[in-house]
């Protein structure tokens, strides 16, 4: 970025099948605080394409469904393409305050942080008193403990989809190289972690609607397993037992 320039703030919201709550989750991102919003639709088979072109955003359509991760590098790749130097990931279900966006972006301008998460977690007792089900606060809780332990963080919560990413990490961190379902987001934290980014936290409170999006039980226990062997596959790395391209430059 030219010396002197204003940094461009990009909001990339990975969708699918996310019409009932897309308009909401919109027009609640402060757009006095960004450039350029940009979805991606992962082939969805309800109106979300249709919606998103009546809104002033830039809309990109996956002709197949690739999944979560793969909708994701999609979206960053868009990003750095049109020249973002923070990009933050809202989810068009609403699930996350669109209002944040500013917060979540702010250390990254500071250049106090690479990385930033919207913590569900950092408030104690608040991701339950919004609805959050129990099984999944304590899921997240011991996943996050065991991440923390691998990445020698103190992370309230590693399994935030609210996150803010500065350009020169998704520039450097092989985000290409990772899965096309939800672990894309437990490898690109460790990712982050082993180039030496700084991540923060910031709370963010959820919402839970009935339109939104939402892990099952069974997604979720797949999902607890591809973030153990993501952080089994690190340890493998940095001890030099089983080199993994996920964490070469």
């Amino acid at each position: 970025m030219p010396e002197g320039a204003k940094p461009k703030v990009v909001v990339v919201m990975p969708a699918r099948q996310a019409a009932a709550t897309l308009e909401r989750t919109f027009s609640g991102i402060p757009m006095d605080a960004v450039d350029e919003v940009i979805l991606v639709d992962d082939n969805s088979s309800d109106e979300t394409v249709r919606l998103a072109r009546q809104l002033p955003l830039h809309v990109v359509w996956h002709p197949h469904q690739v999944g979560y991760g793969g909708n994701q590098k999609t979206c960053y790749m868009q990003a750095l393409e049109r020249g973002a130097d923070v990009v933050v990931m809202l989810h068009p279900d609403g699930q996350y305050e669109s209002e944040l966006v500013p917060k979540m972006v702010d250390p990254i301008l500071a250049g106090e942080a690479d990385l930033v998460l919207g913590s569900r977690l950092l408030i104690p007792g608040a991701a339950i008193a919004a609805g959050m089900p129990r099984w999944k606060w304590w899921a997240n809780r011991f996943l996050t403990e065991i991440e923390n332990k691998i990445m020698g963080t103190k992370l309230s919560e590693a399994h935030t989809g609210y996150r803010a990413y500065s350009r020169e990490l998704l520039l450097t961190v092989p985000f290409l190289r990772n899965s096309l379902d939800f672990a894309f987001d437990s490898e690109l934290l460790m990712q982050a972690s082993h180039f030496g980014f700084r991540i923060a936290e910031i709370p963010a409170r959820c919402r839970y609607y009935d339109d939104m999006s939402s892990v099952a039980f069974k997604t979720g226990v797949v999902y607890g397993t591809k973030t153990l062997w993501a952080g089994v596959q690190l340890v493998l790395h940095r001890n030099g037992i089983w080199r993994s391209r996920k964490y070469r430059p």
